[in-house]
């Protein structure tokens, strides 16, 4: 071998020899771990990915999810063709021939990006390779990782192609891959698209879904629906030059509208957002107390949560609140006008302004007060929440807290009064801007609507419903001159009136000589019979509802009337089950076993709630709503029209709802519009109405009371309402309250 020859082998080897075996240690080293270990084949096997759960309607359906990552695992069976069709034919249309790495994807892309510096030559990723990259994402996205990345995935693509079939490596694919915005997998994707399950996408549909994953912002369909529907239109080019469509199919397909249906299942947005978050504290306190073999945690684990809510009534009731809510807050900001204490009051916006952590940031930056009130005052752009929607306004931090400060505020309950199963739940009027739940967390004093429990005692006690009472308003000595009277206009200085009537109209002045007859602490003690657990003021205004109580504890004690006389805890779940509806937990009614009052009390009491909707001051039920079903009820209106409250009860519905303020310095500016009947009492009448409509519903709306017995009917047949007679009106003067101690 002449001299000539030996050097061109040699530098022929320096040229290929080394680099090549540089590459072949360096994927060497890459193998055995030199950069981290990669997983083993039974590893791959054996992954387990996280997944959501999810929370369901009595009526099955799904209402919500708890995960850090939006992922529902299903299996191959669920898939359409054309959805597996569409994947392999944009992503990897040689994916049914290679074992893991497609080598001329390879090449094509060496060559046009290396050596061309073709910056869209593309991918060659196969679907193994990406599914390697779901399981295990990049940790290190360097530059010069990047080889390392790339030589692990071909590694890993060989061993899944070991371990699982073609149908198990699109299965895991398709429930691992991303859809942009904490969404994982496809079904979540296309509940959250289309809202609904994978198995029902159509083609189109399935073509904008899998057009998304090569860039899962910029062909967002909620976002870029043009850019969506090139994307889409391009996927079905694809199917037809791999012979899965014709090319007429193609042109028929790419014509059709981009038909969306979105739903959002993060926390804020959905159906029944302050019932769900009820429902996830309740299960973080059984996860901690779970003795299962597994530890569960309730947003990796893919539970499955069954509640009590009715998913078509809960959905009537959110309608139905926006409906009167949007109505009577335009009532409400015209009655305060331009003096409106969020308008004028500075000390109160000041007030509110120093809860907010900014405040409290400044303060503890060193700032002054006057600094502070400055750096609050400067505008900035900012979205201000209205009844109508979001508006873009020029506004600064204590214009924001003028904006929401002006919000009246609900909270409603309907339960099943046999089983305290939770129908509708409505914490507030928006979750996203007002957290705090008004059904289970808040507690306003109730107004009248506690008047049903003093009355219920008073009977239990022996008092005779037809033991007619003076109305006359009367100064209580030895009360520092308390003394409570009427909102009616009626002179009532010399009119007595029965239990019923009193209580139908709501008579003040008699509710608080009911207690003074039948003791404070013997009314505390029923109420506690009925389950009402919060702490009750020993004083005379108790009669008057000044005690502050849960709309969910007010539902479960108001259920006596209607079931036996026992009252009931509401709940919200009925099972928690694995993701393969393996049971882990049921959940059981709790009624209370012993009877809060008697039968015979009962039926008197229910008659005499009927008469409040029938004449009452609940009457609007029959004569602006014009509704017919059985309905029992009672109006509540606090204090300079703070709090407004409506109690319905049917045989099968026990309804509670509230209007008010979240800050209880501001109220309705007069009673016409705060009394529990003008601005509690449509949420329950407007919802039934919806009901009526519904024959789905005629299990609750067409029920009838069970009529009452007549030893029940005996005690209350009287007449309603007696005048002094002509001696006694003849030396009392009406225009001076009667003065004496309060007797208890």
């Amino acid at each position: 071998m002449n001299i000539t020859k030996r050097r061109f082998l040699k530098i022929l080897f320096w040229a290929l020899g080394v680099p090549l075996a540089m590459v072949i240690l360096f994927v060497g080293l890459v193998y055995f771990g030199a950069w981290g270990k990669i997983p083993t084949k039974k590893q791959l096997a054996d992954f387990q990915y996280q997944r959501a759960s999810e929370i369901y309607s009595a009526d099955s359906v799904l209402i919500g999810k708890f995960y850090l990552y939006d992922r529902q695992p299903i299996g191959y069976e669920q898939f359409p063709d054309h959805l597996v069709n569409a994947l392999v034919a944009i992503e990897d249309e040689r994916f049914y021939e290679h074992k893991g790495i497609d080598t001329k994807s390879l090449f094509r892309v060496f060559f046009k990006t290396i050596l061309l510096q073709d910056v869209a030559a593309g991918g060659g990723s196969t679907l193994t390779q990406q599914l390697a990259k779901n399981l295990y994402p990049r940790r290190d996205r360097k530059k010069a990782h990047i080889a390392v990345n790339k030589i692990k995935e071909i590694i890993m693509a060989k061993r899944l192609e070991k371990v699982l079939s073609k149908k198990e490596i699109i299965t895991h694919y398709l429930n691992t891959v991303s859809f942009g915005g904490n969404t994982f997998g496809i079904e979540s994707a296309s509940l959250k698209f289309f809202d609904k399950p994978t198995k029902s996408l159509t083609i189109e549909e399935a073509a904008v879904l899998i057009g998304m994953l090569k860039a899962t912002h910029g062909y967002n369909p909620k976002l870029f629906p043009e850019k969506s529907i090139a994307r889409r239109n391009l996927v079905f080019s694809a199917m037809a030059n791999n012979d899965f469509i014709s090319k007429k199919e193609k042109d028929s397909l790419a014509q059709l509208p981009l038909n969306l249906k979105y739903r959002d299942y993060g926390q804020n947005e959905g159906i029944a957002p302050y019932f769900r978050e009820a429902v996830r504290k309740e299960l973080l306190q059984w996860s901690k107390d779970f003795n299962g073999k597994k530890p569960v945690n309730i947003y990796t684990s893919g539970l499955k949560i069954h509640t009590t809510l009715n998913h078509e009534m809960q959905l009537l009731a959110e309608k139905t609140m926006q409906e009167h809510m949007q109505s009577l807050q335009r009532d409400f900001e015209k009655s305060h006008g331009k003096n409106a204490p969020w308008l004028v009051d500075k000390n109160l916006i000041r007030k509110q302004a120093k809860k907010l952590g900014i405040y409290k940031r400044l303060k503890d930056s060193g700032m002054t007060e006057d600094q502070i009130w400055d750096s609050l005052s400067v505008k900035k752009t900012m979205k201000l929440s209205f009844w109508e929607g979001e508006k873009e306004y020029n506004a600064s931090t204590l214009d924001s807290i003028c904006h929401y400060m002006k919000f009246l505020n609900v909270g409603s309950l309907g339960i099943d009064p046999n089983n305290g199963a939770i129908r509708t739940w409505i914490g507030g009027i928006d979750y996203a801007h007002f957290k705090y739940d008004h059904v289970s967390q808040s507690k306003r004093q109730v107004g009248s609507t506690f008047k049903p429990v003093v009355y219920t005692a008073a009977l239990e006690k022996g008092l005779d419903p037809c033991g007619h009472i003076s109305a006359r308003e009367v100064e209580y000595k030895n009360l520092e001159g308390w003394s409570p009277s009427n909102s009616s206009d009626e002179d009532e200085a010399y009119l007595n009136y029965s239990m019923e009537e009193a209580l139908s109209k709501s008579v003040n002045t008699i509710a608080v000589k009911v207690l003074e007859k039948t003791g404070i602490e013997t009314v505390i003690e029923q109420a506690q019979k009925m389950g009402i657990e919060e702490e009750l003021p020993k004083k005379p205004s108790l009669a008057l509802g000044t005690g502050e109580i849960k709309i969910i504890e007010l539902a479960g004690a108001y259920a006596s009337y209607v079931n036996a006389s026992r009252p009931v805890t509401p709940m919200l779940i009925t099972s928690i089950t694995t993701a393969n509806d393996s049971i882990l937990r049921s959940f059981s009614p709790r009624v209370q076993h012993e009877r809060a009052f008697s039968e015979e009390t009962r039926e008197v009491m229910l008659e005499m709630m009927k008469a409040t909707v029938n004449k009452g001051t609940a009457s609007r039920i029959r004569n602006v709503y014009a509704l017919k079903n059985d309905v029992a009820g009672k109006t509540g209106t606090t204090q300079y029209n703070k709090d407004a409250w409506f109690v319905a009860v049917m045989p099968k519905m026990v309804h509670v709802s509230w209007v008010g303020l979240d800050n209880h310095e501001i109220g309705f500016k007069n009673t016409r519009l705060g009394q529990g009947a003008s601005a509690a009492l449509p949420l329950f009448a407007l919802l039934l109405r919806e009901m009526n409509k519904n024959d789905h519903f005629d299990t609750i709306t067409k029920v009838r009371f069970t009529p009452p017995k007549e030893t029940a009917l005996a005690r209350l047949d009287c007449e309603p309402i007696k005048r002094d007679g002509f001696l006694k009106r003849l030396f009392t003067n009406p225009n001076k309250k009667k003065k004496r101690r309060f007797k208890n």
